[in-house]
């Protein structure tokens, strides 16, 4: 092997190594994310039996996202959530609703 095919070899090593690592990032910020819920909705969006509080785990991202926005703005009351839901941007809203719709309920 030539020395500038090593040296292609070693870079495209390293980018695929930057671009693993970007995603693993991602997706650790994401967990973060969905973690600020675990108080009130369970560790992994999965509610105590019996709990008032829903588990997050399996809702259908749309419910979650119209949700969230009506409690940001205002539509929707609650004992805490509608304060929550105003430090979240849209885009955070979608990520997190993208996430536990991924999640089984059980």
């Amino acid at each position: 092997m030539t020395l500038r095919a090593l040296f292609c070899a070693a870079l495209l090593a390293l980018g695929a190594g930057t671009v693993q690592a970007q995603e693993a990032g991602k997706i650790l910020h994401l967990k973060a994310l969905a973690a600020t819920c675990a108080n009130c909705h369970g560790t992994g969006g999965r509610a105590i039996e019996g709990s008032a509080v829903p588990g997050l785990a399996g809702m259908p991202a749309t419910y979650f996202t119209e949700q969230m926005k009506a409690f940001k703005s205002g539509a929707r009351q609650a004992t805490v959530m509608h304060q929550l839901a105003k430090g979240y941007s849209d885009a955070q809203i979608a990520q997190m609703a993208a996430y536990f719709a991924a999640l089984p309920r059980h």
